[in-house]
């Protein structure tokens, strides 16, 4: 006999469609559950900008060149107000002839995402020219670098300083996690750099901070992107969110685009995790 009325229970993909929908602007979507297989595809092969997840192919390179033994990476470096970039940046702030070494301003780069540091880590690692070469040997066809790139100037104009899709950027995420991007030390010292994050108060906020994770944030007036790996309870799994041409360019922490990272990083904990149910405090939207 036919059931009346019995329905399924939607999948973690209708789940992701039905949160997206309605969003004003692009929404690219990659997650992938390692040991179970599940994955989450929307537009997960479109280019979106990078914003400042292009600091997680940096690194990458970066290691790379210290991996070859062609970097030290605890060499002493000597910081000039020439390479400032202005903002917020703590290397920006350094004196001018102060010395730091190349293992901190990497860590600057990915922790507090800084700029300054970041566009001297991409000229330590060969430029983008080299790192684009890094990335192409990688498999990833679309992730780039395109500021301060010869050749990639319209790129640059389009998406600014760097391009990807949601799989590419969870996938150099997913080789760390299984010790294949670069080397085993490298790719651990990958997930050291990329677990210790400032930025916390969008999609990681929907973790629980017991939970280790690593992950990288990128955002422009249009574009607000995460790509976060969680190392959960039961289980590894890996998620990629990038927007572009959204309407909403403020910058608080109700920005469209910033409850999307957030409510979609909270329906994928649920989803892996349903025994394990999470929120965060009242009251923690002060820190936020």
């Amino acid at each position: 006999m036919l059931a009346i009325g019995c329905q399924s229970a939607p999948s973690l993909q209708q789940q992701v469609e039905a949160r997206i929908a309605g969003f004003r602007g692009t929404v690219g979507v990659y997650a992938q559950h390692l040991q179970r297989g599940e994955t989450v595809a929307i537009a997960a092969d479109e280019p979106f900008p990078t914003a400042s997840m292009i600091k997680v192919p940096i690194l990458g390179a970066l290691l790379d060149k210290v991996e070859q033994g062609e970097l030290d990476y605890h060499a002493e470096l000597t910081y000039t107000k020439e390479r400032l970039y202005a903002g917020e940046d703590l290397v920006g702030a350094f004196a001018d002839g102060a010395k730091v070494v190349l293992a901190k301003v990497a860590m600057l780069m990915i922790t507090t995402s800084d700029n300054t540091g970041a566009l001297w880590c991409q000229e330590l690692a060969g430029t983008g020219t080299a790192i684009n070469a890094w990335l192409a040997a990688q498999d990833c066809v679309v992730t780039r670098v395109n500021s301060r790139t010869p050749g990639r100037e319209a790129d640059w104009r389009r998406f600014g300083w760097g391009q990807t899709t949601p799989r590419e950027m969870a996938t150099l995420f997913v080789r760390a996690r299984r010790g294949e991007l670069i080397s085993p030390a490298a790719s651990e010292e990958f997930l050291r750099c990329t677990t210790r994050i400032y930025w916390d108060s969008h999609a990681l906020a929907a973790i629980p901070p017991w939970v280790h994770t690593a992950s990288k944030q990128g955002a422009v007036d249009a574009s607000r992107s995460e790509v976060v790996l969680v190392d959960a309870p039961h289980g590894t799994y890996v998620f990629c969110v990038i927007t572009k041409d959204q309407q909403d360019h403020s910058w608080g922490p109700d920005n469209e685009g910033f409850v999307l990272l957030r409510d979609l990083s909270a329906l994928l904990w649920r989803h892996f995790e349903p025994d394990l149910p999470y929120a965060p405090p009242d009251g923690m939207q002060r820190y936020w």
